[in-house]
């Protein structure tokens, strides 16, 4: 077996069972799942129709960089929502079965362990050291994951209130920098729900010209805001006249946008250089996306009615909360996504899995712990008193956990 395997930690998910296995929940109380960042609204009718339509497509092999109409759909979407010059649907788009796998397999593509690679550094001092892979931190676990077996190291900028959650990248040291093959950002971030500005992208834009990383920003939450779209990398490219998005990648996907988890059906656009080797990788390792899938993709893209009634449920449920639960709960409010990064209440003393156990155990809902999501650093975790709780159920179901949570946040507090 591969020794790198050895080097992964358990999935959130994983350790959440570890933490409960000798727990019941409330069986007074129907569960209600709020620990997983699944949508759970109904996914747009006519995209399901398509894809029934079109199931004898299954007959016929996909090829790997899909149908020229699913990326030209694509690269219509881009360019009208990130207001983008153009892109070339036949070399700066590529569909993906998900952006799980993509962002997997683009770190063994681009991580590159020969002799003669050069980051464009002046001051290249570590040539013998392992690449470094920079990402936030809490975060996205398939970016480590895909680090370490791709033998790179992972370098951590820790997201805290001090910076907005969005990580300080100016704290990092010129020699990570030096040793950086690829950043990636998570934009909206999954789990605080903060969004880079034109001067954040034009910061870390620099510094990639400077040392010659590539920037992979994860944009799958990009579509659920609330007021003002979110501002994406190409988008900042083209701010900033790089209209062939140079060392610049993204990764989107209709999972969240348009409440289709399992089509698995995303892409990744931007550098036409880097998606050219991609391609080549990704045509050995054998994904495609088949026929059917890709043409209810087309189908999504082209609608936006959907998407908006999507982002108005979450806004319901967001306000809905902010105003029952603000008064117990230190809750704040996301710029986008569908996650509360919630302040664990004084009560529990900031122990995020006493916290997570007590909802399980007294009101039967399911929360995550932050620190399952972080790792330390400097003998600090990030995510160490937090929790993360996906708005995913319905209207509804919301309420019914706001309720729950209130009486046992007010009956703890009578009691104490």
């Amino acid at each position: 077996m591969n020794h790198n395997l050895q080097a992964l930690h358990p999935y959130p998910f994983a350790k959440m069972s570890d933490l409960l296995a000798n727990s019941k929940p409330n069986p007074s109380y129907s569960e209600i799942k709020l620990g997983i960042g699944e949508p759970k609204h109904e996914p747009p009718a006519f995209v399901l129709d398509v894809l029934q339509q079109n199931l004898d497509s299954l007959s016929r092999y996909p090829t790997t960089n899909g149908t020229f109409e699913l990326r030209q759909t694509i690269a219509h979407w881009l360019e009208k929502r990130f207001f983008l010059h153009h892109v070339d649907a036949y070399k700066q788009v590529l569909p993906v079965m998900g952006t799980r796998e993509a962002i997997f397999s683009f770190v063994q593509a681009v991580i590159d362990h020969s002799d003669n690679y050069s980051n464009n550094s002046d001051n290249h001092s570590e040539e013998t050291s392992p690449p470094m892979v920079v990402m936030p931190n809490p975060f996205y676990q398939i970016y480590e994951g895909a680090a370490l077996l791709a033998e790179a190291t992972p370098y951590f900028v820790p997201c805290t209130l001090d910076n907005n959650f969005k990580g300080d990248y100016r704290s990092v040291p010129v020699e990570v920098w030096e040793r950086t093959q690829l950043l990636f950002v998570c934009s909206p971030n999954n789990p605080t729900g903060s969004v880079m500005s034109l001067d954040d992208w034009e910061f870390i834009m620099r510094l990639s010209d400077k040392y010659g990383f590539i920037i992979a920003s994860d944009e799958c939450y990009s579509e659920l805001y609330f007021d003002e779209a979110p501002i994406g990398l190409l988008q900042a490219c083209t701010a900033f006249g790089r209209d062939d998005f140079r060392r610049c990648i993204v990764f989107h996907s209709l999972s969240k946008r348009s409440n289709l988890p399992g089509l698995r059906s995303g892409f990744v656009a931007g550098d036409a250089a880097l998606l050219k080797s991609y391609l080549q990788y990704r045509t050995y390792q054998g994904c495609a996306m088949p026929i059917p899938h890709q043409l209810a993709s087309i189908a999504a893209w082209q609608d936006e009615k959907h998407v908006a009634h999507n982002r108005a449920l979450y806004k319901e449920k967001f306000a809905l909360w902010m105003a029952e639960l603000g008064d117990l709960l230190e809750l704040r409010m996301p710029d986008a996504g569908f996650y509360f990064w919630v302040k664990v209440p004084e009560l529990f003393a900031g122990d995020d899995e006493a916290f997570v156990k007590v909802l399980y155990e007294q009101a039967n809902i399911h929360a995550l712990a932050g620190r399952y999501l972080s790792r330390e650093v400097n003998g600090k975790n990030p995510g160490q008193g937090y929790v993360r709780m996906a708005l995913v159920a319905s209207v509804e179901e919301s309420r019914e956990a706001i309720e729950r949570i209130r009486q046992l946040l007010t009956g703890a507090t009578d009691s104490k």
